[in-house]
């Protein structure tokens, strides 16, 4: 009879330790879920409705406003592998690339100026 104790308390260690072992490999193994970062979109429209109204700039603008920013926040998100969140929609603790969009949307902008019609840097779309 002990030889069957020993045989079934040997069966439940190697399940315990074989269990341990799948749950560090899945653990460890997981894809990491996407990164969340935020940017203030409704800041970001008014002030450029504010500057368009002070500038007397045509509807046409806000269209090609609106693709620039729509290329930025994509070209933003891409490049640092973050899902892009309006600031309002998320409660706290998520990193603000709001003037990291602003900076890569200028450049858009520029070039669009210059003639270029690519919206990215350096040509990429």
């Amino acid at each position: 009879m002990s030889d069957l104790r020993l045989l079934a308390c040997t069966v439940l260690i190697s399940a315990g330790v074989a269990a341990a072992v799948a749950a560090a490999t899945v653990r460890m193994t997981a894809p990491e879920g996407p990164r969340i970062a935020s940017v203030r979109l409704a800041e970001m429209t008014v002030a450029w409705m504010r500057r368009a109204a002070v500038e007397g700039r045509a509807s046409g603008n806000a269209r090609a406003w609106g693709v620039a920013l729509e290329a930025a926040l994509d070209h933003v998100a891409e490049r640092h592998g973050v899902v892009l969140l309006p600031a309002r929609a998320v409660a706290s603790g998520t990193p603000d690339l709001t003037r990291l969009v602003e900076a890569v949307l200028k450049e858009f902008l520029a070039r669009r100026k210059d003639g270029e019609t690519a919206l990215s840097p350096g040509g990429r779309r």
